[in-house]
């Protein structure tokens, strides 16, 4: 443990930066910092985002919706770069108070609603187009179970281990061994879980599946925090076979793509307009564009 002991003041001030990949945006005080319009565009479902895990969720869920034959679900997904401060433009907070990433307005009702956390965002939509959540009591109080597990779950994951372990300007052997720990821990309920059902609430794919795969999925297959070999994510057999089984499905490889801005750019669509934006606009196909 070579960490210098540190003691808190008496009273905590914020004077300085705390270092790391996300400093520049992070304060102790809300609301905007600049005026700034939010785009709207033709679709009713009018969606603020940056393909992070949390935002995943719900073009996944846009996409399910769309595949399974619901054309009202139509949306315009608007990037919003939160390394850039986009996330305290005027437009932006009006959407969404806690300045985060994903915020949707519904303009298919009057006043237009608007919606923000992830998971309630997947709760809207699931209730609104009575789509991926169970009817049965008990059955939807399980989806329910799930989804508030990864509410409470994901910040362990990703504010606790993934800033340490990725992100914190030093390597900090106690809090990351806290965090590792508590990941696995995490990834044992799960694979446990998974064991006896084929998805998260049993044999139907739900808003569960939906919200915990962009964050655990993704950690399983070596895309978050590049971890894998780390958290010997390999010993989680039955996460392993749910988070391919997902990937597998068309919907979940469009909607992993909308607002995603880095990575091969056969994975990015900045923004999501139409259907027809998978065909045209991801970054390689801008690209080959361009060089004709």
């Amino acid at each position: 443990m070579s960490d210098a002991e540190y003691t808190p003041p008496k009273i905590w001030t914020w004077n300085k930066e705390s270092g790391g990949r996300f400093a520049s945006i992070n304060r102790p005080i809300a609301g905007a910092t600049h005026d700034k319009d939010r785009p709207v565009g033709k679709h009713p479902h009018q969606l603020y985002s940056l393909a992070t895990p949390n935002g995943v969720k719900v073009t996944v869920m846009f996409e399910e919706l769309l595949a399974k034959g619901f054309t009202d679900a139509e949306y315009d997904a608007w990037i919003i770069n939160i390394q850039d401060g986009a996330q305290f433009g005027s437009g932006f907070v009006e959407a969404n108070p806690n300045s985060k990433i994903p915020a949707m307005m519904d303009h298919s009702t009057d006043p237009i609603t608007r919606v923000f956390e992830s998971g309630s965002i997947l709760l809207y939509l699931a209730e609104k187009f009575d789509a991926f959540l169970p009817k049965n009591h008990t059955a939807r109080t399980e989806t329910m179970n799930w989804l508030f597990w990864q509410m409470g779950s994901a910040p362990y994951l990703g504010g606790g281990f993934g800033h340490f372990y990725a992100y914190a300007p030093m390597k900090n052997e106690y809090a990351i061994n806290r965090f590792a720990m508590e990941t696995k821990r995490q990834l044992d309920v799960l694979d446990r879980q998974l064991a006896e059902n084929e998805f998260m609430a049993g044999a139907d794919y739900t808003i569960a599946d939906m919200a915990i795969w962009p964050w655990y999925g993704a950690l399983v297959q070596g895309v978050l925090y590049e971890a894998g070999e780390f958290l010997s994510v390999h010993e989680y057999e039955h996460v392993n076979r749910w988070a391919k089984q997902i990937a597998a499905r068309p919907a979940a490889q469009r909607g992993r793509k909308v607002n995603r801005a880095w990575g091969e750019p056969s994975s990015q669509l900045l923004e999501r307009h139409d259907a027809e934006d998978f065909e045209t606009k991801t970054m390689d196909k801008l690209m080959g564009s361009e060089e004709e």
